[in-house]
């Protein structure tokens, strides 16, 4: 995916501290993007505008959102992992997976929406293989299920307006979550390509769909599964 620089343009990233987040926010300022990075921790990427914010707040979310005049994307790449099978399924797990990974992403594209431009406007959120179903995953693959949902429903609202929004769903990843206690008991299955995702490899289907080249590409979702959803 050949993709040219995108100088003065503005891109929101939430879970840019790490993983996905991270290699998504580098990239973007390689290519010349100026990135307001939002998560709890710093951002090690220069030039990044870091915001520490708990995307579960949304008093806080809300407050730093009504500091950004200008955007022409928004990027929802923060998240986590909890598995638990039926029978140990924890609610308040349950709260903050929905909080994180769906409230904050509705909160964000309902406040920013209107501020996008028309044409070269772009929304993506960082979604999951899981999304359709996994043994032991329920509260995660619901969250991730519940993206398709929103990002179909805006594009269909963006469309006239030639803003576009779609979904990036990865399959493992070889990032820090794939070390994650909360993993226990339900590891990650390697794929048939015999290897991981690479989080580069998910930086670059974002950075193409925020191009101008993927702007008739909206309310799809891209998965990057390594062959593991070909069984």
């Amino acid at each position: 995916m050949s993709v040219g620089r995108q100088e003065d343009r503005h891109a929101l990233v939430t879970g840019a501290a790490s993983g996905i987040g991270l290699e998504i926010t580098r990239r973007l300022v390689t290519q010349g993007w100026r990135v307001t990075g939002l998560d709890r921790q710093p951002v090690a990427c220069p030039g990044v505008d870091c915001r520490a914010v708990d995307l579960s707040d949304e008093a806080a979310l809300s407050a730093e959102l009504a500091t950004l005049v200008q955007v022409d994307a928004v990027v929802h790449a923060a998240g986590f992992m909890a598995a638990a099978p039926l029978g140990s399924l924890d609610s308040e797990v349950g709260r903050r997976l929905w909080q994180v990974h769906v409230q904050a992403a509705a909160l964000l594209v309902d406040v920013l929406a209107g501020r996008l431009p028309d044409v070269t406007g772009r929304v993506v959120l960082i979604g999951s293989r899981t999304a359709a179903g996994m043994a032991g995953r329920s509260q995660y693959a619901a969250c991730k299920a519940a993206l398709v949902g929103l990002a179909r429903s805006w594009a269909a609202e963006l469309a006239p307006r030639g803003v576009t929004v779609n979904i990036v769903a990865p399959g493992a990843t070889r990032t820090p979550m794939l070390d994650d206690p909360s993993r226990h008991g339900c590891m990650p299955v390697l794929p048939p390509m015999g290897r991981y995702v690479e989080p580069s490899e998910v930086a670059a289907a974002v950075c193409f769909l925020l191009s101008s080249e993927a702007g008739s590409i909206t309310g799809q979702q891209l998965v990057l599964c390594g062959g593991g959803s070909l069984a």
